[in-house]
């Protein structure tokens, strides 16, 4: 049985995208296959489960030896099991830049496109076969792609996720807006979280002119109930970083609605940063970033220390 999963710290994409690939292994192409999670799933994601009345997949913890695997929205080891190099991984299908860093047993197939959603890259791949989906597997891929486009505001969207996600939501009969509005009411209600776990709720590690970096966004319509945590999150920052081997923790709480990042700045390092790599001027332990969306395509391409 092939183990489908994404990321740690799963949100809509690495939680719907395995549900809708061991679909189509099982369903279409009749290589059985089942979706697991590195983690429990965002506030979003749990929503997203619910309201398509799909099963949560099993959380595991690591990989047996030898164990099939495709891998779904990452191909960055750091944010994989410790034992996937001894796991045999049949495929890779991704929406982000190449790390490199994994090692495979034997050639594989590997599709990464420069879309916002994985979800998107699924559709495609399944080509005909995506109207055999049941309504489930429909509204997971409806759910992960408006969730990446944040409703077509990311300056990751494309035209084609945008075409993509209108067809799908026709089919199904919902309204665009107003599906999204729940998922993002979803994703705003933090507070059953703890200030680590915040931190650590959609997270990526990245070394940044030798210095490793976990970035951390946090999207929501309600930017004010985050802010007002401000003290509590900064203090809970080196802790986190100490027992994750970073370096630092940076938080940019984007505001979905009015399409800016708000990046708290606990000391002079994430000042210095913020001003060398957002030419931003800070005085203060926050400084808003107007525009600024995508930590894939305008946060981490722009980090300098």
């Amino acid at each position: 049985m092939i183990k489908v999963f994404g990321h740690k710290s799963p949100d809509t994409d690495s939680t719907g995208s395995p549900i809708v690939w061991a679909w189509y292994l099982t369903e279409v192409k009749g290589t059985p296959a089942t979706p697991v999670l590195l983690g429990e799933p965002n506030t979003e994601a749990a929503f997203v489960l619910a309201h398509w009345d799909l099963p949560k997949p099993e959380i595991i913890a690591d990989l047996a030896e030898g164990d099939e695997v495709v891998i779904v929205d990452t191909n960055n080891p750091a944010e994989l099991p410790g034992s996937i190099d001894g796991a045999k991984i049949v495929q890779i299908i991704d929406h982000h830049m190449l790390v490199g860093g994994l090692k495979t047993k034997t050639p594989i197939d590997i599709t990464i496109r420069p879309l916002a959603c994985t979800a998107t890259i699924m559709h495609d791949l399944m080509g005909a076969d995506a109207a055999r989906a049941p309504k489930g597997i429909k509204g997971a891929m409806l759910s992960c792609i408006l969730s990446d486009t944040l409703e077509f505001r990311s300056p990751t969207t494309t035209d084609h996720d945008r075409a993509v996600a209108e067809a799908l939501a026709a089919d199904l009969g919902v309204s665009i807006p107003d599906f999204a509005a729940e998922m993002f009411a979803a994703k705003s209600d933090v507070s059953a979280f703890s200030d680590a776990e915040l931190l650590r709720m959609d997270s990526k590690e990245y070394s940044v002119g030798g210095k490793e970096l976990r970035v951390s966004v946090l999207e929501t319509t309600a930017p004010k109930v985050l802010i007002d945590r401000k003290d509590a999150l900064m203090a809970a920052m080196p802790g986190v970083a100490a027992e994750d081997g970073a370096d630092e923790v940076l938080l940019f709480v984007i505001d979905i609605l009015r399409e800016e990042a708000t990046l708290l700045v606990p000391n002079d390092f994430v000042k210095t940063v913020a001003e060398a790599s957002f030419g931003a001027s800070v005085s203060g332990d926050t400084v808003v970033l107007p525009g600024i969306m995508s930590r894939k395509k305008q946060i981490i391409p722009s980090l300098k220390v």
